[in-house]
């Protein structure tokens, strides 16, 4: 099962403190767009989730092949994934085509501290249909077939609109318990690739602004 790609950070940080080097980016590509508009979604204090349909049944997996999940976690996957109704829904969906959908385990017994809810689930983040991650609409559209929450949008603009963002909103968009916020997930509003192939797409942490 594909893994989730590493979403890096906007900027190079000093070696010693490890303090974010704010205006030295880790990517030229990034730089060369930073004033295009990008869309941020918030982003999720929780454990990877893969759900992946591999044209015949649905199987369950962490942010690598061999990451255990929590039980009560993955009790509340099969409510959500599993059983004949779900197949037919898969099927309907993608057919025989192979697709994962990314999200984020997230709740009591899996976050530290900051937690969002006192219970448990799962929220989507993004959809990979064969080798291609689909445009947010798409996953949007997904969501409603298995009544999923979707990470929201919180904002478009520019990186530096982004960076504002994350400094002046304290609180997350989608916990119940007034939870901090963790950071925004940015992507260009029309997704763009660099050279190679890799995705546009860049984190922003509310404690690196702190």
């Amino acid at each position: 099962m594909k893994e989730y790609h590493k979403i890096d950070s906007l900027f190079e940080r000093d070696r010693g403190t490890k303090k974010l080097l704010v205006g030295q980016f880790k990517d030229p590509t990034i730089e060369y767009l930073k004033d295009c508009v990008w869309q941020f979604t918030e982003k999720v204090d929780g454990t990877n989730i893969r759900i992946f349909w591999d044209g015949h049944r649905v199987s369950f997996g962490g942010r690598t092949d061999k990451a255990e999940l929590p039980q009560h976690l993955v009790a509340r996957l099969e409510q959500l994934f599993s059983g004949e109704t779900n197949e037919e829904v898969f099927e309907q969906l993608f057919g025989e085509k192979e697709a994962i959908l990314f999200g984020e385990g997230y709740g009591v017994k899996i976050q530290n501290g900051n937690l969002y809810r006192d219970d448990v689930d799962f929220i989507l983040f993004d959809v990979m249909i064969g080798e291609n991650f689909q445009p947010r609409e798409v996953v949007e559209d997904i969501a409603k077939y298995f009544n999923l929450e979707v990470v929201p949008i919180v904002l478009e603009g520019t990186l530096q609109d982004g960076i504002e963002y994350v400094k002046t909103h304290k609180q997350s968009v989608i916990a119940k318990n007034g939870a901090e916020l963790e950071g925004v997930v940015g992507r260009t509003k029309i997704e763009t690739c660099d050279r190679t192939g890799k995705r546009n797409i860049v984190k922003i942490k509310a404690r690196d602004y702190e």
